[in-house]
């Protein structure tokens, strides 16, 4: 037996066993999968911006004019108007100076961590950090130090040690907006404070915020009134830009110190002009009246998924994430559920470790506004069926 068996073998003991699943046809929630229409529930399309007419035009013609690739790295001769021009339009959507686009959100993490720490330095992430922000912490050479989720009690203890500890370096505090698991909220307000009495940067990675949290899609940090106090806002144009990539918002000087140190932006072909501009597309719609409509339906539908699946008493928070964890613990089981979904035309993949802790599998429902009120009945149905 090679050692690749082994290794997969042991994944399919523990049902850690995972497979790809071709998607044939996309029609706004509804996918094709070996000629059945399936309700995707697992989808970061929150507003269905990807399907949007305008969105789709935007990158039809970007591909007419620039073709389907880039063809180099941005510093050889990757970068097209395409991609300065969404970088000008999200930099001042999040109030910054200027911003990087990067080829993908992992990229854009791993580059900047491991470009703005170093050996002598200190990262202080959240334990339920994306793996993407975890392993630019661990690539860039920092002493490493995690705190219990949304724990701030046990951040401040890190930031007294690090400051005792390394006098001289750099301290930076690590966390998202919108975390992609549990769909809960960090905690902006508290973090800025403790970045300013330990003397911290601050980054926030707004990835399942940007375009959906904030009175115009702005993301959590803009709906707090921190912008100025975060030093580093990274996200996506993969979730509800519905496009692909990943930037990086913050200070002109930051921006010219990726641009000659960040590895995963030096050393990548660039992101598909398209991809750009269809993201610079859907950019008009999330601030306008459109979007407004869209987020609206989207908190609707997520409010409709808490009251049929929350237990009474329990208040949804204000504002909401269209995430919504089914935790069931017990990979086996976890798989069943979503095996039960899928023949019922639900589509909810098992989540299970290491993207969550051992013991923690669950399913994670991810909502959008074009979900109907009958699709999310029939999935709240089978869910409280199976418990």
């Amino acid at each position: 037996m090679l050692p690749y068996d082994e290794l997969l073998s042991d994944l399919q003991q523990k049902s850690l066993y995972r497979e790809l699943r071709t998607i044939e046809e996309v029609q706004g929630p509804i996918v094709r999968i070996r000629d059945r229409s399936i309700v995707n529930f697992s989808s970061n399309d929150y507003l269905g911006l990807s399907q949007h007419p305008s969105v789709k035009a935007a990158a039809k013609a970007a591909i007419d004019e620039f073709g389907a690739g880039s063809g180099a790295s941005r510093l050889i001769s990757g970068t097209s108007s395409a991609h300065t021009k969404f970088e000008e339009e999200i930099a001042a959507f999040k109030s910054a100076e200027r911003a990087l686009l990067f080829g993908t959100g992992y990229a854009a993490a791993v580059g900047t961590i491991s470009s703005l720490v170093g050996p002598g330095d200190v990262v202080i992430l959240d334990k339920l950090a994306h793996a993407c922000l975890i392993d630019g912490a661990k690539l860039s050479g920092a002493f490493l130090r995690v705190f219990p989720h949304n724990n701030t009690a046990k951040l401040k203890h890190h930031l007294a040690w690090a400051r005792q500890t390394y006098p001289h370096g750099k301290v930076l505090i690590v966390t998202e907006s919108v975390f992609s698991m549990d769909g809960d909220f960090g905690k902006l307000v508290e973090l800025a404070a403790l970045k300013a009495e330990y003397q911290a940067l601050l980054l926030v990675d707004e990835a399942h915020a940007t375009g959906v949290i904030g009175p115009h899609g702005e993301g959590l940090a803009a709906a707090l009134g921190l912008t100025q106090e975060v030093d580093i806002q990274m996200g996506t144009l993969s979730k509800a830009l519905g496009a692909s990539g990943g930037f990086i918002c913050g200070s002109k000087t930051l921006i010219r110190l990726l641009v000659n140190r960040a590895r995963s932006f030096i050393y990548s072909t660039a992101l598909p002009p398209s991809s750009a501009a269809a993201a610079s597309a859907a950019l008009k719609i999330i601030p306008s009246k459109q979007g407004d409509i869209l987020r609206s339906r989207l908190q609707s539908n997520v409010l409709d998924l808490v009251r049929r699946l929350t237990p009474a008493g329990r208040q949804a928070s204000d504002p909401i994430s269209p995430i919504f964890p089914v935790v069931i613990g017990d990979e086996q089981r976890t798989l069943q559920l979503s095996e039960i979904l899928y023949q019922s035309g639900l589509l909810a993949p098992a989540i299970r470790y290491p993207t969550v802790a051992r013991g923690a599998a669950r399913l994670r429902i991810a909502l959008n506004s074009s979900h109907s009120v009958e699709q999310i009945q029939t999935l709240a149905q089978t869910i409280i069926a199976f418990r």
